[in-house]
């Protein structure tokens, strides 16, 4: 092993329920991914609602088949390319020991009709569960799966950081949920399991491996030049896969030691990377304390549900979200947003500023100039924006 960082991958899994499927010969099992026409409607100044990010720079829309023949991950920008030489995952059926309080994560994002699945850990019994965040990030709507009974429940986002890489849920009317035990102490040489939702199967498996380094920093970089800096992570040689994000990585008395984020692609060998649950439980106690800061984000955010165009500065509509506030309002592409409550907008910024003021269900002035030239205004109730 070397100390230089290398290549990662998220491992959340991802579908379209939009396109036909694409088949990809070096997965495992066939993955279906938003087709690149699909994808090409998104761009990097598109927003739900108030601005959550920068959909070129998070990914959205942008494709690589990969220079080994692979893909790349369209959630985060094509981030490097499945190994031509690695085709099966070397995992086993996860035990009902390995499996207690390990959870399935689907979400469904209605802005592009896609789906993607992940892991998550119960932490209490009456519903809080610990995942990634990219798991649910452009989520607009949370279903979690308890493997054990294929109980559902829907889930809201508590809040998240995005440099950590950490968001907590809440699921609605849990009770009686089977927890994880945790462990913050690991060990280099230690054998440890990876457990998690394999390509998004709807089932948790087992891989075994052993604790490279306690302590180590991996960039997560896109194709467009953007990246991420995840340190102090647990690296491990388990074989992490597509799914397994926001998974357990267990020590042998099955305590969770580190919560699955990234594996390293285009060897034979996979390198897998958990985020220690001593960093998780700390993130997630200041999000339940409702803390908010530079790092983290509570709660929801409110959605006018209007797209603007790429590189324009002006809040001109490029296409709306179907059933969004904007749409029922009848504002449509063309038109340009003039005021929010009052306020006027003048710029992409000032109207996304100016959404933040405002929670999912208030209702609130929208002003707008249609593509005749008529000032128009209504009363919308915002709906909810997808995760940042």
């Amino acid at each position: 092993m070397t100390d230089q960082p290398r290549p990662a991958r998220r491992t959340r899994s991802r579908r379209s329920i939009a396109a036909a499927l694409i088949a990809l010969p070096l997965i495992a099992a066939p993955v279906a991914v938003p087709s690149v026409a699909a994808a090409a409607t998104i761009d990097a100044r598109s927003f739900y609602g108030s601005f959550y990010g920068s959909y070129g720079g998070n990914g959205y829309g942008a494709f690589d088949y990969g220079s080994l023949g692979g893909f790349g991950d369209p959630f985060q920008g094509g981030l490097g390319a499945q190994s031509a030489t690695q085709t099966t995952q070397d995992a086993t059926t996860a035990s009902t020991a390995q499996s207690s309080g390990v959870v399935l994560i689907d979400t469904v994002v209605d802005y592009d009709e896609g789906e993607a699945a992940g892991t998550g850990l119960v932490l209490t019994s009456d519903g809080t569960v610990v995942t990634n965040h990219h798991v649910v990030a452009g989520a607009t709507s949370i279903t979690v799966t308890v493997p054990s009974t294929g109980k559902k429940y829907d889930a809201t986002v508590v809040g998240y950081s995005t440099s950590r890489d950490v968001a907590v849920l809440k699921l609605t009317d849990a009770s009686g949920l089977s927890t994880v035990s945790t462990d913050p102490t690991v060990s280099s040489g230690e054998a440890v399991t990876a457990v998690g939702n394999a390509e998004g199967a709807g089932e948790l498996t087992a891989a075994a491996g052993e604790v490279l380094r306690r302590r180590t920093t991996i960039d997560v970089s896109g194709d467009d030049g953007t990246s991420e800096h995840l340190t102090n992570l647990i690296e491990t040689d388990a074989d992490v896969v597509s799914g397994d994000s926001g998974g357990a990585l267990l020590d042998g008395d099955n305590e969770v030691v580190g919560m699955n984020v990234a594996a390293s692609t285009g060897t034979s060998q996979v390198t897998g990377y958990a985020i220690p649950i001593s960093r998780v439980l700390r993130i997630e106690a200041k999000i339940l304390a409702g803390t908010a800061s530079s790092t983290i984000t509570i709660g929801s955010r409110a959605a006018l549900g209007v797209q603007v165009a790429t590189g324009s500065t002006t809040p001109t509509v490029a296409g709306v979200v179907s059933g969004g506030a904007a749409d029922k309002a009848g504002i449509g592409a063309g038109d340009t947003i003039t005021s929010v409550g009052g306020t006027s907008v003048a710029t992409f910024d000032a109207l996304s500023k100016a959404l933040t003021a405002y929670r999912p269900g208030d209702q609130v002035r929208v002003g707008w100039t249609d593509t005749d030239g008529t000032a128009r205004s209504t009363t919308v109730t915002l709906g909810t924006a997808p995760i940042g």
